[in-house]
């Protein structure tokens, strides 16, 4: 896609978090897209994407921010780093603002994102909400034995492969960028 803009596409994913809109972020997807979230796991296609914002984000938080910085793009794939914010409405910690940074990674095909995948600290963000320590450690390790098991047939796991590059940088074959889930 000749006229596609990668700074655009940010400029409106963030928009449409920011306002709610579950049919405008869903729009930015294609038909199998998938939104990983490290909060709510992964939702694929653009009336799942929409729920997750409509049903998810904003059934449990309000007032967000979205800043995007230093975005990349190289035709297919795309990056950038970010700062997210918003004030929570859970029972338990409703009315606390919370602030982190992250970065996102964007696979894009025919101007629509392919995937949508995030990396930040989850557990700074737990901390914010007051959450208690006891069920910080239960979700961290929980997230901690996903990323263990998708890595099991790895040289990260199994130290008896070969030190030294990767064969292949291809995520989904490595198992990266899998979601994490919080209950």
């Amino acid at each position: 896609m000749t006229d596609f803009s990668f700074d655009d596409l940010l400029r409106r994913f963030t928009a449409a978090v920011e306002a709610g809109d579950g049919a405008a972020l869903g729009a930015l997807f294609s038909r199998d897209g998938i939104y990983t979230d490290t909060f709510y796991g992964a939702f694929t296609g653009p009336g799942a994407i929409r729920d997750m914002l409509e049903n998810h984000f904003w059934r449990d938080a309000d007032a967000f921010r979205w800043d995007m910085f230093e975005p990349v793009f190289d035709g297919t794939l795309g990056h950038a780093r970010w700062r997210f914010s918003y004030t929570s409405r859970m029972e338990d910690s409703a009315g606390r603002r919370v602030v982190f940074e992250g970065a996102s990674r964007f696979e894009i095909e025919d101007g629509l994102i392919r995937r949508y995948d995030e990396v930040f600290s989850a557990g700074e963000a737990f901390a914010q909400l007051g959450m208690a320590p006891d069920r910080i450690a239960k979700i961290l390790t929980r997230n901690a034995d996903a990323t263990i098991e998708r890595a099991r047939a790895t040289r990260h796991v199994n130290l008896d492969l070969p030190c030294g590059p990767s064969p292949s940088h291809d995520a989904s074959a490595s198992g990266e960028g899998e979601g994490q889930t919080v209950e």
